[in-house]
């Protein structure tokens, strides 16, 4: 399956390297890196990922360190729906 990132969650990663890398662009770089790796890793393995029904139909949840990698598996590939720091408050809004 062919994994696509939304435009919001491009979004995601570049408004979350830009705010880490006001303190450490380094670390900016490897944490944005860490992330897109985790993204691919859920196009290989999707299903072992925890269904977030409350958040819509379809949504899957990854954590990764303070993050949630929200996506959906559809007919013809894998969508990374959101990036999203695990202590925002999270509703059926913030995943589409």
């Amino acid at each position: 399956m062919v994994l696509t990132l939304s435009p919001l969650a491009v979004q995601d990663l570049e408004e979350i390297g830009d705010y880490i890398a006001d303190d450490n662009p380094v670390r900016a770089l490897s944490c944005v890196n860490g992330l897109y790796q985790q993204c691919l890793l859920i196009g290989e393995t999707p299903a072992l990922y925890r269904q977030r029904p409350e958040l819509g139909r379809g949504i899957r949840c990854c954590p990764y360190g303070r993050y949630l990698i929200l996506f959906s598996v559809n007919t013809n590939d894998i969508r990374i729906q959101r990036i999203l720091h695990g202590a925002r408050d999270i509703t059926p809004q913030s995943s589409s």
